[in-house]
């Protein structure tokens, strides 16, 4: 382990691939969430901490189940059960802590369920740390890394969206343009200034 592969990853999750802007994964959260800073905030939060986790038990359920027994052909239903148990502890505490908050997540929070940024993260850090089907030196920790960074990434564009449509929400915006044209447009917008992180080598 070295920092400058902890460096390499934050950049490339956050800025360079970012999860949203560059991989476009988690599209429908981004766009329905981000109307205002508070929601996006909460949101964010929660998908950082179910990809965080996520990628915890995925490292260890692949690294000592499905490679000893030879059932790495189950590693995509193994990752949804996975994320799916997170995410409803997730549910089932913001219920408790913030009902207000719960309600009006609606449907989108257990789409955190199916959310594809979320089972992306389990799914590139197998592709990532393991070789063959071995581990590599440090890939638990790279994992764990990976996970909070994409949570990062993911927060940036969330915080950056939904401020950006706050502002919007006072100017005089055509009606033919108002809440997911204008949104489309914004995140179409953004995804090319993100684009440009593509240039930096590490």
């Amino acid at each position: 382990m070295s920092i400058a592969q902890f460096l390499t990853i934050f950049i490339s999750a956050v800025f360079i691939s970012n999860v949203i802007l560059s991989r476009f994964l988690g599209l429908c959260s981004f766009v329905a969430i981000s109307k205002e800073t508070k929601p996006a905030l909460a949101m964010s939060l929660a998908v950082m901490f179910v990809t965080t986790m996520s990628s915890i038990i995925t490292w260890i359920i692949y690294r000592f189940l499905l490679i000893p027994f030879n059932l790495t052909y189950l590693r995509t239903i193994s990752f949804i059960l996975v994320i799916a148990t997170f995410v409803q502890l997730v549910e089932m505490v913001i219920r408790k802590i913030s009902p207000p908050m719960y309600r009006f997540f609606g449907i989108y929070l257990p789409l955190i369920t199916v959310n594809c940024a979320v089972l992306g993260v389990a799914v590139l850090n197998i592709d990532m740390f393991f070789v063959g089907a071995k581990a590599v030196n440090g890939s638990f920790v790279y994992s764990t890394f990976q996970g909070i960074c994409v949570g990062l990434g993911y927060t940036l564009a969330m915080l950056l969206m939904s401020g950006v449509r706050e502002r919007l929400d006072l100017c005089n915006v055509p009606k033919a343009l108002k809440d997911f044209p204008l949104a489309f447009i914004i995140a179409s917008i953004m995804s090319l200034a993100f684009m440009g992180f593509n240039g930096f080598k590490f």
